[in-house]
């Protein structure tokens, strides 16, 4: 087991940061999709998601090279996803009954 660690350490090591923290934003990207595609979606989640995604991608300021313009590109869509979803989701809670739903403040 120690010397599995070590292989995947060295592995690790080898391998350019760049590449790593991108692969990490892939999971972000996958996480935040997930919960999008839910039936109902989970808009709390998939937020959470997004914006540590947005934090990471842009916050690189375009240092993750090539897969930093799909990640950003892929950030835009989640966003818009996210944005139809829950504008889908506050039209289904305005044909609710008096007292349910979201309230008529913008």
């Amino acid at each position: 087991m120690a010397e599995q660690m070590a292989q995947l350490r060295d592995q690790l090591a080898r391998t350019p940061a760049d590449v790593v923290v991108a692969n990490h934003a892939y999971g972000l990207f996958e996480l935040a999709a997930l919960h999008l595609s839910l039936d109902p979606p989970q808009l709390d989640q998939a937020r959470l998601a997004i914006d540590a995604l947005g934090y990471l991608v842009e916050g690189m300021g375009g240092r993750l090279g090539g897969p930093g313009e799909e990640l950003t590109a892929g950030l835009g869509q989640l966003r818009m996803a996210f944005v139809q979803l829950t504008a889908a989701h506050h039209a289904g809670q305005d044909g609710a009954s008096p007292g349910e739903g979201a309230s008529s403040e913008g």
